[in-house]
């Protein structure tokens, strides 16, 4: 991440998923500069007070979705870079009662700004055509009708309210070969839905280049397929000029994703599959000295 964005001395810089701060601490630690952490998970404005008394000069927090960043950074603008490390983070993994992860037992919530309908009200009251269609399209998962039946015969027993509840009903459907959790697509598909992942993904990518000075960097690091063809959609659509920003364009800063080294998984097995992308903001307006 820091190779790719190059922060300098005195710039200011976005960490659009603050989490845990692991890349504002990693920022801050190169250069004297000034990051603005963002993030819409009620959590992290717990944890970022901490930054505030370590780097009380150069840390400000602004809690908030990414898709209104256009407002949300209005004071800060324009700043010289934006990082978005997009989906779960290892934090809401970690915590069972947040209700993302199926390693452990836990209210089956999986809501990243702790507002909105519930993963449990999906599984419990939407059809099994409805979930079929939210597993199929979100979390890609060849078996979505077979496992959306499954559901809502259990549900006609019991409610389905607890994180291990839904695991054990798509383990008895799914059965798989490699070392992938058969609940691995299905939880996936339900976060992705509940918390309406790749719109915002969409929506911020579209509002960053007018926050951005000319040469500044939008760096995102994807895990999945679906987070990383909205990446590639946005980049095709802004690599010319259009009618929304007619001056702005963005050029990629490498040829290829960049993925992360044996030593970076060694240390966290999560980023195996993480693909990191950064780009530039180009001007299409001459500067040419007569």
């Amino acid at each position: 991440m820091l190779k790719a964005l190059n922060p300098e001395s005195g710039g200011v810089y976005v960490d659009a998923t603050f989490g845990g701060g692991g890349y504002t601490c990693a920022i801050l630690d190169v250069t004297s500069c000034t990051v603005v952490g963002l993030d819409r998970d009620p959590a992290a404005l717990i944890r970022a007070q901490a930054f505030k008394t370590n780097y009380p000069d150069n840390f400000r927090f602004v809690q908030g979705c990414f898709s209104d960043i256009d407002t949300l950074l209005l004071p800060y603008a324009p700043v010289d870079g934006i990082v978005f490390d997009f989906g779960v983070s290892s934090y809401q993994l970690d915590e069972a009662d947040r209700g993302f992860s199926f390693r452990f037992d836990g209210p089956l919530d999986m809501r990243m700004s702790q507002t909105g309908i519930t993963a449990a009200d999906v599984v419990n009251t939407y059809s099994a055509e409805n979930i079929a269609q939210i597993l199929w399209s979100y979390g890609e998962e060849p078996r979505s009708r077979k496992i959306a039946q499954a559901i809502v015969e259990a549900r006609r027993i019991k409610p389905i309210t607890t994180t291990l509840q839904l695991a054990n009903i798509v383990r008895q459907i799914v059965k798989r070969t490699d070392s992938l959790d058969p609940a691995t697509l299905t939880f996936q598909g339900l976060r992705i839905f509940v918390n309406n992942e790749l719109i915002e993904i969409d929506k911020v990518l579209r509002k960053c280049l007018p926050l951005l000075r000319v040469g500044g960097k939008i760096v995102t690091v994807t895990f999945q397929g679906l987070e990383d063809r909205v990446v590639k959609d946005w980049y095709q659509s802004h690599r010319q000029p259009n009618a929304t920003h007619p001056s702005l364009m963005v050029e990629s800063v490498f040829k290829k994703p960049l993925s992360p080294s044996f030593e970076e998984v060694k240390n966290n097995p999560r980023a195996r599959s993480g693909k990191l992308r950064a780009f530039r903001v180009c001007s299409t307006q001459r500067t040419d000295i007569p």
